[in-house]
């Protein structure tokens, strides 16, 4: 089908994390990744989907939100289908839709449109896919977009402490997140004890090394069952 992306899921829930957490939000769930983080919980994404058009797409973004509001764009990863992806999030932008984008920062960011929001998850070494995030989008970077870091274990932890530093992303960014691990196969109890990190002791790194950093738990895993999908 000619303009069209490969799609996951479109569905409605409240946003989990980043600086709009708790907020109503459509997600448009792109097909496809190429990275492996041991610790991913959408790994549903990776294959099958079904193609829709761009209008197709819109259709239900409308039907879901009539009116405008926030839309988030994510995968997997959504830069993979970059020719297709960049025109839908002009035309979502074009109908009063306050835009999202959830990407590793792997692929080159540069033709995204300046209005949408980039959230950049830079994947640190305990990910299994360390030195992936494309340094050359820095510059791609706006004021109002926002570099996530997810954390297992200390070692991620100064990763992401020494990355902050080293690029003063405190000057380029609106927001830096700091987000403890949840288990991919986490399940049943909605609450900390799922994490790989205790957000507990993460708090206390942040406040000894006075990191300009927001500590971000994964809100949607405490409201539904972790194992939950289309929340």
């Amino acid at each position: 089908m000619p303009g069209s992306l490969t799609i996951t899921e479109i569905y409605k829930s409240l946003q989990g994390e980043s600086t709009h957490a708790g907020l109503a939000c459509v997600f448009v769930r792109l097909t496809g990744c190429n990275l492996r983080c041991i610790w991913c919980d959408s790994e549903f994404s990776f294959y099958g989907g079904k193609k829709m058009s761009r209008d197709e797409i819109l259709d239900e973004v409308a039907r879901l939100s009539p009116g405008g509001g926030l839309v988030e764009v994510t995968g997997g990863e959504p830069m993979l289908q970059e020719r297709e992806v960049v025109p839908l999030m002009e035309q979502l932008l074009d109908r009063g839709y306050k835009v999202l984008l959830e990407t590793s920062g792997e692929r080159a960011l540069e033709r995204v449109p300046a209005s949408v929001i980039k959230i950049v998850d830079v994947k640190c070494p305990h990910s299994g896919e360390p030195d992936t995030f494309a340094i050359e989008n820095l510059e791609a970077l706006q004021p109002h977009d926002e570099m996530k870091f997810v954390l297992s274990n200390r070692a991620d932890y100064e990763f992401a402490r020494n990355f902050v530093g080293q690029h003063r992303l405190g000057n380029r960014v609106h927001a830096i997140l700091f987000s403890p691990a949840f288990r991919k196969d986490a399940s049943g109890e909605r609450d900390l004890s799922h994490c790989l990190l205790d957000p507990e002791e993460l708090a206390q790194w942040i406040l000894a090394d006075e990191v300009p950093a927001r500590l971000s738990l994964q809100i949607h895993k405490l409201i539904w069952d972790p194992a939950a999908k289309g929340v």
